[in-house]
């Protein structure tokens, strides 16, 4: 779109269905090259992705032109038959359905690129679950947990919402 200008940064979080811990080291760098390239060719920018065995966090360059659920559903599907054909895994690989999207400033972007690449790190001492409902509860969005991700074996839900990023 002509003289159309905007600064949209988003990250995305999803996680692999029954949050199996499926996403190995040794395949890790490949899918999230696929990943990256799912989100080049639809013209969008990747500027970080990383994440734990089971879930992703992808930070997004976003063009005002894309629906942001249309990116994630290329994504999710492209990179599921990427696995599969890959023979990653036993059995069918899926994502979980639905996704966390959060947004943030020009500003922000060192805090939040370097928090999704010590995704590892993170998760040594945080489970997924206390993680996502930190971001759900720092952006003030309103949920049900009967509608949030399929959580399993993980702590009780965060009191706090200490060591997720900030909302802008």
């Amino acid at each position: 779109m002509a003289n159309t200008y905007s600064q949209i940064y988003l990250q995305v979080v999803f996680a692999v269905q029954g949050r199996q811990c499926l996403i190995q080291p040794a395949f890790k760098e490949e899918l999230y090259k696929y990943m990256t390239g799912i989100v080049t060719n639809q013209e969008q920018k990747m500027l970080q992705i990383n994440g734990a065995a089971d879930h992703v966090h992808l930070l997004i360059g976003l063009k005002p032109s894309m629906a942001l659920s249309d990116l994630v559903r290329d994504i999710k599907a492209g990179s599921s038959k990427f696995i599969n054909e890959q023979g990653w895994i036993r059995g069918k690989f899926h994502w979980q359905e639905g996704f966390g999207a959060f947004s943030y400033g020009h500003s922000q972007l060192d805090t939040i690129i370097r928090y999704i690449q010590n995704q590892e790190i993170h998760h040594q001492q945080k489970s997924f679950k206390h993680e996502y409902l930190g971001l759900l509860r720092n952006f003030d969005i309103a949920f049900e947990d009967k509608y949030v991700f399929d959580f399993i074996d993980d702590d009780a839900p965060p009191t706090s919402s200490q060591d997720v990023p900030p909302a802008p």
